[in-house]
């Protein structure tokens, strides 16, 4: 069931899901958008996600783990933006790969907690060190 499940959900969230929580995002409690440089093209990559703030820290569980594309672009540079309540913070992001993930997700929002758990295949932590907490 993974092998197929995975093209059917990227197609959906790349063409359906995405475009509208991408701008959606900055009104909607417990979403963000992570601007990653992508690492060929050099261009931004924005990717909404679901999250949570602690302290200086965003964090929140990837679908797909490495396979993301947004993860691969964390991994070759880990310096992104992300938009929190529609303003944008620069950061440091990276995977956890020692954090329990499933955990994780109980202390996230729960609607995308549940979409995550539902439809992810490979799921891995990933955070933003923010290089200047939001007030």
């Amino acid at each position: 069931m993974t092998g197929r499940k995975r093209p059917a959900v990227l197609w959906y969230q790349r063409w359906l899901v995405n475009p509208v929580a991408r701008r959606t995002a900055r009104f909607t409690p417990g979403a963000a958008v992570v601007e990653t440089t992508g690492r060929r093209s050099g261009l931004p990559r924005r990717t909404p996600v679901g999250g949570t703030l602690e302290g200086g820290t965003f964090w929140w569980v990837s679908e797909f783990g490495r396979q993301s594309q947004y993860v691969r672009n964390i991994e070759a540079d880990p310096r992104v933006r992300v938009q929190l309540k529609g303003r944008w913070y620069a950061g440091t992001a990276a995977p956890v790969d020692d954090d329990d993930p499933i955990a994780r997700l109980e202390r996230l929002p729960k609607g995308n907690s549940k979409v995550v758990r539902l439809f992810g295949t490979e799921l891995l932590t990933m955070r933003i060190d923010l290089d200047a907490p939001p007030e």
